[in-house]
């Protein structure tokens, strides 16, 4: 299964994580909690593609995905995974599925070159707003925590439009804001062993 993603994300501090679940009327005992468990190359080919490999654990259901770039947003592959397979991944010993791996030969990786570079715990709230979804985070990582704001929407210009829109009304700054992938491995050693 593929679907594409067309999100804008910033970076918050906890004053405008505060300040975004009290505009919608929420609490952090609304959030889901969801980990996500990263994989890459030694070399990191992935990276070197713009793609991000992770199998993700929401309530009882475990999904492997690979985003890669497309056009104004991302494209995402899925393939759904029983815990066991998922920890066997985990373990070094990556399950061979069909969507992603379709993809992963296109970009001549094999899953055997995969390794497990850890996780990433992600409290989330969500809610509808306009024409897109608010997706409110807090994540763990490494020792370290943030907070990050994204909207999801038909088109990019329909998620920067409200993204715009919000950030006024709440007076947030606007950040430079690296995807979750890119900041969990940003906390890592600087050398290319995972």
């Amino acid at each position: 299964m593929q679907e594409i993603e067309m999100e804008s994300k910033n970076l918050l501090t906890k004053k405008e994580y505060e300040a975004i679940i009290q505009f919608f009327q929420l609490s952090e005992e609304q959030a889901k909690t969801q980990i996500n468990y990263y994989f890459e190359t030694s070399d990191f080919k992935l990276k070197a593609n713009g793609a991000a490999l992770r199998i993700r654990k929401k309530d009882n259901d475990w999904v492997l995905t690979l985003k890669q770039p497309y056009q104004d947003g991302l494209i995402e592959t899925h393939d759904s995974l029983s815990e066991i397979e998922a920890m066997q991944a985990i373990e070094g010993k990556m399950i061979d599925k069909p969507n992603v791996n379709k993809q992963l030969n296109k970009l001549n990786i094999s899953i055997n070159d995969l390794q497990y570079g850890g996780y990433l715990q992600t409290d989330r709230l969500e809610v509808t707003y306009k024409e897109g979804l608010v997706v409110i985070d807090y994540s763990i990582y490494n020792g370290k925590s943030d907070y990050e704001l994204e909207v999801e929407a038909v088109s990019k210009i329909t998620s920067e439009t409200i993204m715009q829109e919000l950030m006024e009304h709440l007076n947030i700054k606007k950040k430079a804001t690296p995807n979750k992938i890119e900041r969990f491995y940003q906390t890592l050693t600087q050398s290319n062993e995972l």
